[in-house]
């Protein structure tokens, strides 16, 4: 399996664009695109209340809750067909993930803004293991200082991951595309610390 590091300052983040093979990723879009109840919930940002432009849903261990801008996600049990990837990515990582966010977006008008996984509750240097599935989106990354910019295709069955103190120093996004017609799937498995 290919794994490629990204030479970026402040940051350790590494890609593995065949992580899954064709085969797993293609079931496992469709297992979640069927068999996951996807909401649009409603975020709090500079004092407005806004729809998430996306559809997500939250999975965690027992009485893991997830907060950001304002809203608090309580985590459904585990899908079961999930759990030998979680499994997987433990393994990888060395550490274990108490949580899933799952994010889908339908379409390129889909999007995420600007932001770091900081959250207090995902400790002082988090992990985030970042599994996309469907259609290529471009992933960018702001350095918090410099402002250097950087960007990457995260394919269908890939593995982003971020770790030490990448979320200090970096924001990232997923911006708007009017290329893309078809769904993704972003699932980021994170360990939340109650």
């Amino acid at each position: 399996m290919t794994v490629t590091e990204l030479a970026l300052p402040d940051a350790e983040i590494r890609y593995w664009p065949g992580f899954l093979t064709t085969e797993e990723a293609d079931a496992l879009l469709a297992r979640l695109l069927n068999n996951i109840p996807w909401q649009q919930d409603r975020i709090r940002l500079f004092g407005r209340e806004h729809l998430v432009p996306r559809l997500q849903a939250f999975m965690s261990d027992p009485g893991i809750h997830y907060t950001y801008s304002g809203l608090r996600l309580a985590g459904e049990p585990w899908l079961p067909a999930l759990l030998p990837l979680k499994q997987q990515l433990e393994a990888l990582c060395g550490q274990p993930f108490n949580a899933l966010l799952l994010n889908l977006y339908r379409d390129g008008q889909d999007c995420m803004g600007w932001h770091a996984d900081n959250e207090p509750e995902l400790g002082p240097n988090p992990t985030i293991a970042s599994i996309s599935l469907g259609a290529p989106r471009r992933f960018r990354l702001r350095h918090n200082t410099s402002r250097d910019t950087e960007a990457l295709t995260l394919e269908h069955g890939s593995l982003l991951l971020m770790a030490g103190s990448t979320q200090h120093h970096w924001q990232h996004s997923l911006p708007r595309t009017r290329r893309c017609q078809d769904p993704r799937i972003n699932l980021t498995f994170r360990l939340i610390h109650v």
